[in-house]
């Protein structure tokens, strides 16, 4: 490993050929004022723009900038898992190239890290440019979250922190095939603080996240470190089938021992399909971990890389320097 760079700064990226031009230039005003060695770790997620085209150019003219270009659009978080294997720093940074993370603080970050920090993350204290949904959605599944783990996650912060090199190194032996870096990142422990900032809107371009892959990370983040759907299963079993025979006694006394009845086909089918449609959500929280374990079974590689620039080592797969 190269340890003469001191910082590495991973940037995911798909479809962001209007704004990567900027992210590259904030970036390198920001690095240079450390006047110490760092590396610009670009993973393009498979971009369907001329994002890749871009980054070459900048690559040409400047050795700093390194890029990973998967074979096709894996994933924000798995991009970032990329950047932290390729990674060579003894700190690396991980900020989205929107630039609704201001690359001004990483030097903060730099400077809790120098104080013996292993982990720096921002946390947002403002959200510009989003809509009232997001914000609020955002919000209830931060909270809801930490309430269904046993590990402190830090609510309202992103993917956007620096970590230590013996971090980063922790993460690398996790074999997650739905990552939740934000969640494995507390998971793995060390000496963690927060550095307040206000979220900016995007540069130019549209949101990555729209609200189907808003979901899917919600649920793996979910899944991925809490059992409690689980057993909220059990207990609305339970509480369902205590609901059917209290209402089978009630029937019951009223047949035999008053002239009334019960009638009505409608009462009978809005319970059969208010308990038919909770029996398959049940269904399918189940169906969730059992997905997560098949892939998990598969054991396929988490990415595959058609082509590296700047990159020495230029590993296609992530298992093959693991084992």
């Amino acid at each position: 490993m190269s340890r003469h760079i001191q910082y590495s700064i991973v940037v995911p990226v798909y479809n962001e050929e209007l704004v990567i031009h900027e992210t590259y230039q904030r970036l390198k005003e920001v690095m240079d004022q450390t006047k110490e060695n760092y590396e610009l770790l670009f993973v393009n997620d498979g971009s369907k723009d001329r994002s890749i085209e871009i980054l070459r150019e900048h690559s040409l003219i400047d050795p700093r900038v390194k890029i990973i270009d998967f074979s096709r659009n894996f994933g924000h978080q798995i991009a970032i898992t990329a950047g932290m294997d390729y990674a060579q720093g003894n700190a690396i940074a991980v900020i989205d190239a929107d630039l609704q993370d201001p690359p001004e603080l990483i030097l903060d970050m730099i400077e809790k890290w120098k104080e013996g920090y292993e982990v720096v993350y921002a946390v947002r204290t403002k959200r510009k440019g989003e809509t009232f949904f997001k914000k609020q959605t955002a919000a209830m599944f931060y909270r809801l979250l930490s309430s269904m783990t046993d590990i402190d996650i830090p609510i309202d912060t992103g993917d956007f922190r620096l970590m230590d090199r013996k971090v980063c190194d922790e993460m690398k032996k996790l074999k997650e095939k739905n990552p939740f870096v934000r969640g494995l990142v507390s998971w793995v422990g060390f000496k963690q603080t927060a550095v307040e900032y206000v979220r900016d809107e995007r540069l130019a371009g549209e949101t990555k996240y729209p609200l189907k892959k808003m979901l899917k990370l919600s649920m793996d983040g979910i899944t991925t470190f809490s059992h409690k759907p689980l057993k909220l299963a059990s207990y609305v079993g339970v509480l369902m089938s205590g609901a059917g025979f209290l209402y089978m006694f009630i029937v019951l006394y009223l047949k035999l021992f008053t002239d009334s009845t019960i009638t009505g086909w409608s009462s009978l089918i809005v319970i059969q399909l208010l308990f038919s449609g909770i029996v398959l959500l049940i269904l399918g929280m189940i169906g969730e971990y059992i997905g997560r374990i098949y892939d998990e079974a598969k054991d396929r590689p988490l990415y595959i890389v058609q082509k590296s620039y700047g990159i020495e080592n230029k590993r296609l797969y992530r298992d093959q320097h693991m084992s």
